[in-house]
């Protein structure tokens, strides 16, 4: 394994992103890392070593930010080679009971963010002809929960993106993985990482029963942060990387089921979808 690389690492504050900020570091790579507070990175991050990390303030709503923070990490260290947009939150309720601007708040950081980051980057990737590009959906974006309709249309639109943007950027010697984790330790399920709205309808009894489960999982979530990090590590020291990675066994599982069931639907209306165009298809 080279530890030459430079990563580069959105929302590296806590979970996993500092997980994976600190095997970086202690492996010896190249990091830089935002956050909101790049103080407040560099102490959780426990180094001051210029040469080896550079932690960025950023503001993941703003594009020149993230333009700025990719340009101050090229003349830091000369080079991008592994791009991680982890930065993300979790929101739960019913449809009908979020606010227009939560909505689109949480499409900003989830969705908008890994965009920006990927369009402001691909230049110096595009020039090295090489380079890899880490987003970090969700599981709940191919197989979700009651309750987290709005959390997993975004991580659904990262998972779309990512498999599109690696057709495009396969011919310059780009890779792409998207990862799409269960679970973890990462305090996700806290207030400071979760949009909770509490429903006020009767009716949405599945989605009230799921978000108590959830509440009572915190902190006792089968995924290991740090077995997460030395993951992602491992990914981008592959020399043949997968495009999708389901990451822990409860999205495994998870994500199986939803292929098996998916299977079977389109086989079941088969005849139907066929049955749409001029010419007739045989069976």
């Amino acid at each position: 394994m080279s530890n030459n690389k430079v990563w580069y690492v959105t929302g590296a504050s806590q979970g996993l992103g500092l997980s994976l900020v600190k095997q970086l570091l202690a492996a010896g790579y190249r990091v830089a890392a935002t956050s909101r507070s790049a103080t407040g990175l560099q102490k959780s991050a426990g180094t001051t070593r210029p040469d080896q990390f550079l932690p960025l303030g950023v503001d993941l709503t703003s594009p020149d930010s993230i333009r700025n923070s990719i340009e101050q990490t090229i003349a830091a260290f000369g080079a991008v080679d592994v791009v991680v947009n982890n930065a993300g939150y979790g929101m739960e309720g019913t449809v009908e009971e979020m606010e227009e601007e939560e909505v689109r708040a949480i499409f900003e950081i989830n969705v908008l963010a890994t965009i920006n980051v990927t369009k402001y980057v691909l230049p110096y990737l595009r020039k090295q002809r090489s380079g890899h590009i880490i987003n970090i959906s969700s599981v709940a974006g191919f197989a979700g929960a009651p309750g987290w309709s709005i959390y997993s249309a975004t991580k659904s639109a990262v998972i779309a993106f990512s498999e599109v943007l690696a057709l495009d950027v396969q011919e310059l010697g780009i890779k792409v993985t998207v990862i799409g984790p269960s679970g973890f330790r990462t305090g996700f399920l806290t207030k400071n990482s979760l949009v909770s709205v509490e429903s006020q309808i009767a009716d949405y009894q599945s989605v009230t029963s799921t978000h108590l489960r959830y509440a009572a999982s915190d902190g006792k979530q089968d995924g290991d942060p740090e077995k997460a990090a030395a993951v992602f590590i491992r990914i981008a020291e592959s020399p043949d990387p997968p495009l999708h990675l389901w990451l822990g066994a409860n999205a495994f599982d998870r994500a199986s089921e939803k292929i098996a069931s998916l299977g079977e639907e389109i086989k079941k209306w088969k005849d139907l979808s066929l049955s749409a165009e001029f010419i007739t298809h045989k069976k």
